[in-house]
């Protein structure tokens, strides 16, 4: 946690009313009047280096983040060690979501790149909850639905073959980062191919083994990380599902 460096907002910095993810991030259907009541909120910026964790398991959950710049990944680790990845968050994307109804956080984020998180404080948007009313349902709509998409992954990974799994991993990846404006088509995936098939509940040698089979059929070219997707349609047609 040491290694998170604290940016306290200015009058100078840019804020949510004109930041270019607010739409994603934001409530939905917020005023320009709620939206600046709202940046009140939102009075500093963490900056956590590649590796670093953002928030761990079991601490007290009294912020939520809003991710500006860079990634992270969401995982579970059991007593003796076994680690889980449970999800991977993108610009846009808000973690810590599963914490802000439990009033403790119930995963471990860890930043996968160089990350720039805003920080909504609890009690702050309990504050401003009272001159937007709608607020605080809405977080709780975002809570609810973020758990249901984990739950439906859950479910999806236990009837999909491997090659499904894989599949439905990059439509979505697809998905999200077409809805930030990014291509849909081609990407870099911060994730290694490890935590990919640790998400994925496959083998390192299943991942590369399964990348190597869609650029031979011709649905994918992979370099490394970068991936560019030659036949969309066809990878939704194999995934048959959206794996969160």
């Amino acid at each position: 946690m040491s290694m998170q460096k604290r940016i306290p907002l200015t009058p100078d910095s840019s804020r949510c009313s004109t930041c270019m993810l607010n739409n994603l991030c934001l409530p939905v259907g917020m005023s320009t009047i709620d939206i600046s009541r709202f940046e009140e909120v939102v009075q500093e910026r963490l900056r956590i280096p590649k590796g670093e964790s953002l928030f761990e398991a079991g601490e007290r959950a009294d912020a939520i983040f809003g991710i500006r710049v860079g990634s992270l990944k969401t995982q579970l680790e059991d007593a003796s060690g076994h680690v889980q990845v449970t999800g991977f968050l993108l610009p846009g994307e808000i973690a810590g979501l599963d914490g802000f109804l439990e009033g403790r956080q119930l995963s471990h984020a860890v930043a996968l790149e160089d990350t720039e998180v805003c920080v909504a404080r609890v009690d702050e948007i309990d504050r401003v909850a009272a001159h937007i009313p709608s607020l605080q349902q809405q977080l709780r709509r975002l809570t609810s639905t973020e758990m249901k998409r984990s739950h439906q992954l859950v479910v999806s990974l236990g009837v999909l073959r491997s090659e499904q799994r894989l599949a439905a991993f990059l439509v979505n990846m697809s998905q999200r980062l077409s809805i930030l404006g990014y291509s849909s088509s081609e990407f870099i995936l911060r994730m290694s191919r490890e935590e990919i098939g640790n998400y994925l509940g496959l083998t390192l040698e299943t991942v590369s083994r399964l990348f190597s089979r869609f650029a031979r059929e011709n649905l994918i070219r992979i370099h490394q990380r970068e991936v560019k997707l030659l036949d969309l349609p066809a990878l939704r047609d194999l995934a048959g599902t959206d794996c969160g």
